[in-house]
């Protein structure tokens, strides 16, 4: 496992951060979002009001993989926290991924969150859906043909969900 500190996203990280999204786009296999996306857009989804993202940085401060967490719905769906992950292409296969899904578990937990969605997980990324199963999510819906995969066309995409803790200890709805 290599060495990494986890810790918020800053601004000055942003460079970085946009490089391993703009590779992943570039690839077509894992992300709805297309290479055409602006750098705004970018910048919106990774460092927006709202949004807690996380980056994974080397020793020498290298970004190397990166989270980002919200709530998956507004008001009556707020308790579910939604996340999206990425790993440096020339970083993966180093446990980067599972390091920063454990400590996005933490994290949601720890900011109140009693269970985690994935809305769109592309059924051909074997690796995350193997991890995320390892985390302890579990595929609960498929949506055909949801996701264009650039090599491959039209492939199924995966809602996958955790409760994050026992609904018999959760708070009533009005609280």
């Amino acid at each position: 496992m290599i060495d990494l500190e986890l810790r918020p996203a800053q601004e000055a990280d942003f460079d970085a951060m946009w490089a391993i999204f703009s590779a992943h786009l570039e690839f077509g296999e894992t992300y709805v979002f297309t290479p055409a996306t602006s750098r705004e857009a970018g910048h919106q989804y990774w460092l927006g009001a709202g949004v807690r993202s996380v980056v994974a940085a080397s020793p020498t401060g290298r970004i190397l993989g990166m989270y980002r967490m919200v709530p998956n719905q507004v008001g009556r769906g707020h308790h579910v926290a939604n996340a999206s992950y990425m790993v440096s292409p020339s970083a993966q296969g180093a446990g980067i991924g599972r390091l920063m899904g454990e400590h996005s578990l933490v994290e949601a937990r720890s900011l109140g969150f009693l269970a985690m969605q994935f809305n769109h997980v592309v059924s051909t990324n074997a690796a995350a859906i193997g991890l995320w199963k390892k985390l302890g999510f579990s595929i609960v819906g498929t949506l055909p043909k949801a996701f264009r995969h650039k090599r491959l066309g039209y492939v199924d995409a995966y809602v996958m969900y955790q409760l994050l803790q026992d609904p018999d200890h959760w708070p009533t709805a009005d609280e």
